[in-house]
């Protein structure tokens, strides 16, 4: 892949006047290409990364966040994205403030980023704008913070939450009934 994605995204998106777009991008060794995307113009960039026919960017198989506890901005949400048709991979970095930590949902372009987009707000307190179904994923809904966050603490205490009842009818499934004896 050399630089050829690195390239045409510093070319169509980055914009020295107003400072967004693509704001920074390198091309490491062994496929790490990564560049730098504002918020404002993450869709546009992923569009782009998709359609384009000399991109074809059709995958997004993982998408996580990283806490930057004590910098400004604190998080960062890592797209990185696969091209199965031209064998290339590309990493965006998007930078978001704590205050302000909301991003638009990808879910539109990769159904597949549904699942990360929640695991990102469940761990992180990031929120996507415009994602289909934002609920938390692995913790349950009273649970109080995003244990992911580096000032989450580690002997926090949770508030207790009733079990639920469960019929046996759903722990069986479907499959062949059970004899009785």
């Amino acid at each position: 892949m050399a630089t050829i994605v690195i390239d045409a995204l510093v070319a169509r998106f980055r914009d020295p006047v107003k400072g967004d777009g693509v704001t920074g991008a390198s091309v490491g060794a062994g496929g790490d290409d990564t560049a730098f995307v504002t918020r404002e113009r993450l869709l546009e960039v992923c569009q782009f990364l998709r359609d384009d026919p000399g991109m074809q960017f059709n995958m997004a198989p993982y998408i996580t966040a990283v806490d930057y506890l004590g910098q400004e901005p604190r998080f960062e949400v890592v797209y990185n994205l696969l091209s199965t048709t031209r064998n290339w991979r590309v990493r965006l970095r998007v930078k978001v403030s704590e205050q302000d930590a909301v991003l638009p949902s990808v879910c539109g372009l990769w159904r597949g980023a549904n699942w990360f987009e929640r695991y990102c707000f469940d761990m992180y307190g990031i929120s996507f704008t415009g994602h289909p179904d934002l609920r938390r994923l692995y913790m349950y809904d009273e649970f109080v913070g995003h244990p992911l966050r580096k000032d989450y603490p580690l002997r926090g205490r949770q508030p207790l939450v009733t079990e639920l009842e469960v019929p046996e009818e759903q722990f069986r499934g479907p499959g062949p009934a059970r004899r009785s004896e």
